[in-house]
């Protein structure tokens, strides 16, 4: 369809590269077919003699050996249904396919009304008749009565019985896919002709040459207007009228190819070679075993828990299980099928195309696409897919060379090429059981927990109530400009302070977290300083300081999803296990739709697969498979596309990102989650929610998830809305940074929702709320990015994170220019309502005298996996010095070596 712009002709053009792709494939099948069917013609006059005269035993025994006399078994009968056995598949993937495919719902095609829906072209007396499947049933007959002359009667029946069940099966289907269906069949009646009538062959070539140049001049006249965009013409050209022309342009070429001396010389002196199957099934192997076992395993393995949804278990190891059986289904089993169809000759290219590929697999996995960032656990990039251009330059360059020098190696030593692929077999199961292992044992952790009841947190009426929501990577520089967007957002957060000059310790969850939760006794310095215990060790102490803190001074305590709880993906609650007072849950993906739990885990099921061979191709064509990590994945009809969501522009998408769904049904539902008491008890609720994780394109004026987005015309009116009274400026040209913008934006409306639940109940003024985040993000902004040598990778914004203190009775919305950082929010938070707290597991006070005692160190390291950075020390990195926050970056200190800093103060 994006080359062709309407579906009927998408369908026309599917059809057309199907056909002519399975065309060897289909005739070889007749020629088998032909073979076996002369065989069983010369023996049936024997066979009929043998069953007149002899009878029971004696006459399997004397056909038995008729047959071996012949060297013919009554199995090879199949061969006589081989073409018949090869529809079936290529018809249920064709059903399955275009059965439920969106695009074709309200589509027409000349007298076709509506190709998702069955024809109705003949109505006699107000009864529909669809004319479609009648015409390919018609279509069937005539091919059949043409193939089968001379055929046995019980062949004959098997043809037409199968026309009639076509006929009966898809009367009411969609027109589009009978359309399909029978253009299939008007392709196979063609085939028929061509062999049947002996008609030369340069007849039938001329022909196609001519409808191919009459498609291009169609499409030109009909789009007299030039609506069709200038690649969409080009690639009508090149499929309709250039490759048609080949059918007498590469044998013109051939003929004149061979009346060279020098062609007829070498083909003299060629030495046959006979086909050597076991390289081929070893590279099918090795195949099988890299897209279908190691790759998807690898990714898993990095951090299995991200594949889980703790309210809908289901084990990560099916998608390697299922990505294994499709590979092999592919390489193992289709591919063995071409195989055994081919002529020796095509054998030998077989062999030698799967060496070549198999190098050219792995040299695309391993040495390319490193470095095109983070993948969601439902395989999607969060800023894309993106290639540098030294890869684009030099990625068609080495696989050529690769191609070339491959098949020389092959070419040589087919032998030594077959052993070097069932090492490699070896070698990557190794490696693939490793990942398995891993995966079970880090799974293993998370069956042990139950799965949440209903989360729920109390706020009293009487009490003070101080609640801490954590946004992860919530960006503050986008405060302004979303309360600029929409202004009555100020009375919705009335009694919020916006602090506007803060800073995070590090630019990943594992660096900001622990600071966050346990004040200024966690930051990476810190942390490094202790270096007698693990990370993990001091990640669980931070996350239960303030917890533990406001439990032991009588406060009733909830805390939902702590970040990195034990080092697990999906948070381990067991290490609040000793304080069963303290209330715990998971609520991430607790409100989600069962449908929508049931069709994450279907499309990463396909996905794996999809995700593996995309890895192995080169980069140049990985994007038309990722399709923005959907993966070539049809629409479905009917239902709201739970998947990844794709941008078709900057201000249009479709489909909607589960992992965004995940966090915004939890903010949806804060209201829900909230108990009153009209007790004068205390409560302190600590939340940490992602939907500023995921950024998502979502339906303008009110930020909402969208099957199909289109903010065409609200983007085009809201540029003065981006601009500050003081001149500032956020751009919003890239698609990234609009996605994190509208995420943000999403979170406020929700929690302003919340916030006035609270006022209805009469909770908003005794309750003190800190809005925060563990850090920024980059936000594309000119002025945002760092310029140092060795730290351009990064960006200021990605250590800006969000600060928003509303305390008790407070009133207005206000702006603060004080330098914060999110190490202060334990002490934002005990502030006059804790007696000179004390941090429980090391009796030190909790206060911000450190921020002014000394610069604040920030970590610039990009390695965020805990299951690799989880030493006693965080890994050697670079750092930078800051002593006033993001309005002073410009006297930000670089230390541009990797380090492992333990004191307050550079190493000399």
């Amino acid at each position: 369809r994006r080359i062709t712009g309407a579906p009927g002709l998408s369908i026309v053009l599917l059809s057309l590269a199907f056909n002519i792709l399975v065309l060897p494939l289909y005739k070889r099948a007749d020629a088998i077919q032909e073979e076996t069917r002369k065989v069983e013609e010369s023996l049936r006059e024997g066979v009929a003699q043998i069953k007149k005269y002899y009878s029971g035993d004696e006459r399997m025994m004397i056909l038995q050996t008729y047959y071996n006399q012949n060297n013919y078994k009554p199995i090879y009968a199949l061969k006589g249904s081989i073409s018949v056995l090869l529809q079936i598949p290529f018809f249920m993937a064709a059903y399955r396919f275009l059965s439920t495919l969106s695009v074709l719902q309200g589509a027409s095609l000349g007298p076709i009304a509506d190709l998702g829906a069955p024809d109705k072209l003949l109505v006699i007396g107000g009864l529909s008749i669809n004319l479609l499947p009648i015409l390919m049933t018609l279509i069937n007959i005539i091919s059949g009565v043409i193939y089968l002359k001379g055929f046995p009667l019980k062949t004959k029946v098997q043809t037409y019985g199968l026309a009639l069940f076509f006929l009966v099966f898809l009367y009411n289907s969609p027109a589009g896919l009978v359309f399909y269906w029978t253009l299939n069949n008007l392709f196979s009646l063609c085939k028929t002709l061509y062999y049947k009538l002996n008609v030369p062959s340069a007849f039938w070539r001329g022909c196609i040459a001519v409808v191919g140049a009459a498609v291009v001049v169609a499409t030109f006249v009909v789009d007299a207007a030039g609506s069709i965009s200038t690649v969409r013409r080009a690639a009508i050209v090149l499929c309709f009228g250039v490759l048609p022309q080949m059918g007498w342009v590469l044998p013109l070429a051939k003929k004149l190819l061979n009346r060279l001396p020098l062609r007829r010389a070498k083909a003299k002196n060629t030495v046959s070679v006979a086909p050597n199957k076991t390289l081929f099934v070893a590279g099918a192997l090795f195949l099988t075993a890299l897209v279908g076992l190691l790759i998807p395993s690898t990714y898993i393995a990095a951090s299995p828990q991200e594949y889980v949804d703790i309210n809908y278990f289901f084990h990560p190891l099916w998608y390697v299980l299922n990505s294994l059986c499709l590979a092999a289904g592919t390489f193992l089993i289709w591919s063995q099928i071409f195989y055994g169809l081919a002529k020796p000759k095509i054998k030998i290219f077989f062999e030698r195309a799967i060496w070549v590929l198999s190098g050219i697999m792995v040299i695309n996995y391993m040495f390319f696409g490193q470095n095109s960032g983070m993948v969601s656990p439902r395989l999607q990039y969060l800023e894309g897919l993106q290639f540098s251009r030294d890869e684009k330059l030099l990625n068609p360059l080495i696989v050529i060379l690769a191609a070339v020098m491959l098949y020389l190696i092959v070419k040589r030593w087919r032998k030594a090429a077959t052993n070097v692929l069932l090492v490699a077999c070896l070698v990557l199961g190794i490696m693939s059981v490793k990942n398995v292992y891993d995966i079970k044992t880090s799974i293993d952790k998370v069956t042990t927990n139950p799965a949440s009841e209903m989360p729920t947190f109390t706020l009293s009426k009487e009490g003070k109530n101080v609640v801490v929501i954590m946004l992860d990577r919530a960006m503050g520089r986008f405060v302004p400009y979303i309360f600029n967007e929409k202004p009555e957002l100020e009375e919705k957060f009335d009694g919020f302070t916006y602090y506007s000059n803060v800073v995070s310790f590090g630019k990943y969850t594992n660096y900001g977290v622990p600071s966050l939760m346990g004040g200024y006794e966690y930051t990476p310095v810190e942390m490094n300083k202790d270096d007698s215990r693990l990370l993990v060790e001091k990640h669980n102490e931070a996350l239960k300081v303030m917890p533990v803190l406001f439990s032991e001074n009588g406060y009733e305590v909830t805390v939902c999803d702590p970040s990195y709880a034990n080092y697990q993906w999906i948070p381990d609650l067991s290490i609040y296990d000793e304080y069963p007072e303290i209330n715990t849950y998971i609520t991430k993906g607790h409100f989600n739709e069962l449908e929508q739990q049931q069709y994450v885990v279907t499309a990463n099921l396909r996905n794996f697969f999809c995700f593996s061979l995309m890895k192995c191709m080169p980069i140049a064509t990985q994007n038309l498979l990722y399709q923005g990590g959907n993966y070539l994945r049809a629409a479905r009809t009917n239902s709201t596309n739970y998947t990844n969501q794709v941008l078709t522009s900057t201000s249009t998408a479709q489909s909607v990102s589960t992992d965004f769904l995940d966090a915004y049904n939890v903010l949806r539902n804060m209201s829900e989650m909230t108990q009153i008491t009209e007790e004068s008890q205390n409560t302190f609720l600590f939340l940490q929610n992602q939907i500023t994780h995921c950024p998502t394109l979502l339906q303008t004026p009110d930020y909402v998830p969208a099957d199909v987005v289109d903010n065409t015309a609200y983007d085009a009116n809201r540029q003065e809305c981006l601009v500050l009274e003081d001149g500032s400026t956020l751009d919003l040209s890239a698609s990234t940074i609009i996605t994190d913008y509208h995420s943000n934006m999403a979170a406020f409306l929700q929690l302003a929702d919340w916030m006035d639940y609270l006022r209805e109940n009469d909770l908003y003024d005794n309750t003190r709320i800190i809005l925060v985040s563990d850090h920024g993000q980059r936000s594309y902004q000119e002025d945002s990015f760092m310029t140092e040598p060795g730290f351009t990778h990064a960006s200021y914004d990605h250590y800006f994170p969000l600060l928003m203190v509303k305390d008790f009775n407070s009133t207005g919305f206000t702006v603060s220019e004080e330098f914060m950082t999110n190490a202060d929010v334990p002490t934002l938070a005990t502030d006059d309502v804790i007696e000179n707290p004390i941090n429980p597991f090391t009796d030190k006070a909790i206060n911000s005298d450190e921020k002014y005692a000394h610069d604040q160190f920030l970590i610039c390291s990009t390695n965020w996996n805990v299951s690799t950075n989880n030493g006693m020390t965080y890994l050697p990195d670079k750092w930078i010095a800051v002593s006033g926050g993001v309005e002073y970056k410009e006297e930000w200190e670089y230390y541009g070596e990797d380090v492992v800093l333990k004191e307050h103060a550079f190493p000399e």
